[in-house]
């Protein structure tokens, strides 16, 4: 079946659409499933843009020669080196064996290295074109979005990025290709979870290519998954400006940690005290339940983060350790810090959550609080001015 869709004269969209793989990069949750699109330009020239993961290359393959109709490919060009899309090259040079492969200096170790392919490689440098009849296409670096060889095809007659993962988004395309298709409220947080899990971690990279890209008139995005930008593209690019550098709105994410309860209780108590005090956007979440990525996406979008664990072996509880950990992996900037812990004979959270803060460079808004078993008075007086100085640095 082809499932190729023209998205301008000439020009297709060949992806593909994985409802069976649950976790991406084997770590990030799928529960929406996920896109992985490759572009074709027939021109003089034959030009593909990136490819797909291994597991769909039959689909992959039949929607490339359905537009083909017998035609060659002439250049295969590789904006992104990772797997997901990186993965049905030797498929494509079994039926495309005189493909000129085009890349920058740092791509062609990696394609070495993953898949030892023995074809013509044509390097270009930043700002290069490259004619190939009725277009000419120019190529711009943005190394570390998020690989060091990552770069964006720029298609300067139609105004058309393709983007790499860019500006991508978790999800199937069901149905429609363009965001003006698409159910985008249903996939929002398939958006900014793919930004910050994906992306997050390389900010000041982002900011760069931003601006680097903003001489550019863009009239459409490709990315590598979710869908084609044409109708929202202010708006996506005004998102990852945001969230490249740190924006966050006013709001709290409290993630805890609690075997018997005690802890949640306390993570409980505090939401109450800052609802009180007008704070609506209060997301709560437990770590032996919620996968970090969740957590770490609400920590993107809102300023406020307290934290709580209860006592595990003398030390943190494990699920909180691992969020722990993956926060100091994104080096996430800008954020408001509280938290509190539960122990019942000795040990406990409270010096993990210090040596965290210090690391992160995160202002700790009040002194922790540190129950033992249940809640009494005082506890819930220490909840209470967590809550409150977290509303008033929110406030400040």
């Amino acid at each position: 079946m082809n499932n190729s869709i023209e998205i301008k004269e000439n020009i297709y969209w060949i992806g593909v659409n994985d409802r069976r793989t649950h976790i991406f990069e084997n770590y990030w949750p799928l529960p929406k499933g996920v896109a992985y699109n490759s572009y074709v330009i027939v021109d003089e020239k034959v030009v593909v843009i990136d490819t797909v993961e291994r597991s769909r290359m039959d689909d992959y393959i039949d929607n490339l020669q359905a537009v083909l109709k017998g035609r060659t490919v002439d250049y295969l060009i590789i904006n992104h080196m990772e797997p997901d899309h990186s993965g049905a090259i030797k498929t494509l040079l079994c039926h495309y064996p005189e493909i000129t492969i085009l890349g920058n200096s740092k791509t062609f170790p990696m394609l070495q290295n993953y898949y030892n392919v023995n074809v013509p490689l044509l390097e270009v440098k930043e700002g290069d074109t490259l004619n190939i009849g009725h277009h000419t296409l120019s190529f711009h670096l943005v190394p570390m979005l998020h690989w060091p060889e990552t770069m964006v095809t720029y298609l300067n007659d139609e105004h058309i990025l393709f983007s790499g993962d860019v500006f991508g988004a978790f999800g199937t395309l069901d149905g429609g290709i363009f965001d003006d298709q698409v159910d985008l409220d249903y996939l929002e947080e398939e958006i900014s979870r793919y930004y910050s899990n994906i992306v997050g971690k390389y900010g000041v990279p982002a900011q760069t290519a931003l601006k680097k890209l903003s001489p550019l008139r863009i009239d459409m995005i490709c990315a590598t998954h979710g869908p084609i930008w044409r109708t929202h593209i202010a708006d996506i690019v005004a998102k990852y400006d945001k969230w490249s550098r740190y924006d966050t709105d006013e709001g709290v994410v409290i993630a805890f940690s609690s075997m018997y309860g005690h802890t949640e209780q306390m993570a409980d108590v505090i939401a109450r005290f800052l609802a009180e005090q007008g704070i609506k956007k209060i997301r709560i979440h437990d770590t032996s339940k919620t996968h970090p990525s969740y957590i770490i996406n609400d920590i993107f979008r809102y300023q406020g983060v307290i934290l709580g664990s209860c006592a595990y072996n003398g030390g943190i509880f494990p699920t909180m350790e691992t969020l722990l950990n993956e926060l100091e992996n994104m080096g996430i900037k800008n954020h408001y810090l509280g938290y509190f812990g539960n122990k019942t004979w000795g040990g406990g959270a409270i010096p993990h959550f210090k040596a965290f803060a210090e690391k992160m460079k995160w202002e700790v808004v009040a002194e922790p609080n540190e129950a033992a078993g249940a809640m009494k008075p005082s506890d819930i007086e220490q909840c209470k001015a967590i809550a409150t100085a977290m509303v008033e640095k929110l406030r400040s």
